[in-house]
């Protein structure tokens, strides 16, 4: 395999309006959070149909926030699933709550039946994360929370795009809507500011707290702090947090933002064709279409059949790496870090679907700018890589020889 043959896993689709963008932002000498930011936090809000939406510097901070405006802490518990990446519980733990941990479906989400099975007095909270774009259970997640006073901070790092019965996520027509609804921006993303995210809710007051807690506890923006005599003033109300978008950032998302909908319908167009490519693939169970919604295809990972092979996970994602298509897997769960394992440990957080599906997890490439025909070349290499070391065959020549 050359170089150039190599299929990166993630390209970002940067256009010259971000460029220009960034560029009038550098020119207009304010390149910190100010009248970019709040244009896109309005463009995002109106995006969505939510009442509020605030720019943050990635979606951990905007979990955090939530989470310490709804004033959870010491002695409350807070339910997550463990295939995440680490920030949705370390956020639980930094307000000095303890995450318990819910098993998950076969597609990979949160699951409600064990949420239920884990809820106790302390339980305070559910942060339920729409791994890869495909939206969780909120119906069965909301009525729970109904039934036992529980906030609900939706964890949509993937899920920018994603629809849930017909509505967008945070969406103040929606007949039910989430405490709060944070999203990442973050370069891998489906809309990208390089680092960014922003958490969006239809609570006047959870918006109102958020946003002083952003920005050091201060009452006013940083681009707005005169006061009536022209004179410089702001004040610290409590202890806050360092959590606001610069313009420079916001310069890129606006433009993002606009491209986002044509992003999506690309993203759609490719995973047609890996279905079509990878369908009859015997050994291999892709990933599925939202019944209840829309996907927004942040990933597309497909589950080995490891009984079907005669090679592990990592020794197909060596085989991948090897042969010029860059993978991932999303995500290695909480329980196998070193620093979960306190919490992992307690008999009522065990999660053994999740760490069985976390073994047949591969991510393969999925953006705009790969374009159809490296979809189909990912997906030729991928039943190379198959055919041999399919279980009860001979070993092959190796793929691409």
């Amino acid at each position: 395999m050359n170089q150039q043959s190599f299929i990166p896993f993630h390209v970002p689709s940067i256009g010259e309006e971000e460029i220009e963008e960034v560029a009038d932002t550098l020119r207009s000498g304010w390149i910190t959070t100010g009248p970019k930011t709040a244009r896109f936090e309005a463009d995002f809000a109106q995006y969505l149909g939510a009442r509020h939406a605030l720019a943050v510097n990635s979606a951990t901070a905007g979990m955090h926030l939530a989470l310490a405006a709804l004033d959870l802490g010491p002695g409350d518990e807070a339910i997550t699933t463990p295939l995440t990446f680490c920030a949705t519980a370390n956020v639980i733990i930094q307000v000095g709550a303890t995450p318990v941990l819910a098993d998950v479906l076969p597609d990979g989400n949160i699951d409600p039946a064990s949420i239920a099975e884990r809820i106790t007095p302390r339980t305070k909270a559910v942060l339920p994360v729409h791994l890869a774009g495909k939206p969780c259970d909120m119906d069965a997640i909301w009525s729970l929370a109904q039934r036992h006073n529980l906030r609900v901070i939706e964890d949509a790092a993937h899920a920018t795009e994603t629809q849930y019965r017909g509505w967008r996520l945070a969406s103040a027509g929606a007949p039910r809507a989430s405490d709060a609804v944070a999203f990442s921006f973050y370069a891998t993303k489906n809309l990208t500011t390089g680092e960014g995210g922003m958490v969006a809710t239809n609570s006047a007051s959870l918006s109102e707290r958020m946003r002083v807690l952003c920005l050091h506890g201060i009452t006013k923006d940083a681009w707005n702090r005169y006061a009536e005599k022209g004179k410089w003033y702001y004040q610290v109300l409590e202890s806050g947090f360092k959590y606001n978008l610069g313009d420079i950032a916001s310069a890129i998302g606006i433009h993002q933002l606009r491209k986002l909908e044509e992003f999506a319908a690309v993203r759609r167009r490719l995973v047609a064709i890996y279905r079509e490519e990878l369908g009859e693939v015997d050994e291999l169970e892709l990933p599925e279409e939202a019944t209840d919604g829309r996907h927004a295809w942040h990933l597309f990972a497909i589950r080995l059949r490891l009984e079907k092979l005669r090679i592990d996970r990592g020794e197909f994602m060596a085989e991948l790496q090897r042969h010029g298509v860059g993978a991932s897997v999303h995500f290695i769960p909480l329980p196998l870090h070193p620093f979960f394992a306190r919490w992992a440990e307690r008999p009522e957080n065990r999660c053994p679907r999740a760490l069985a599906l976390y073994e047949r997890l591969v991510s393969l490439p999925l953006y705009p700018a790969l374009g159809e025909e490296k979809v189909r070349e990912v997906a030729r290499r991928v039943r190379q890589i198959v055919a041999r070391h399919r279980a009860g065959r001979p070993v092959l020549a190796a793929v691409g020889d």
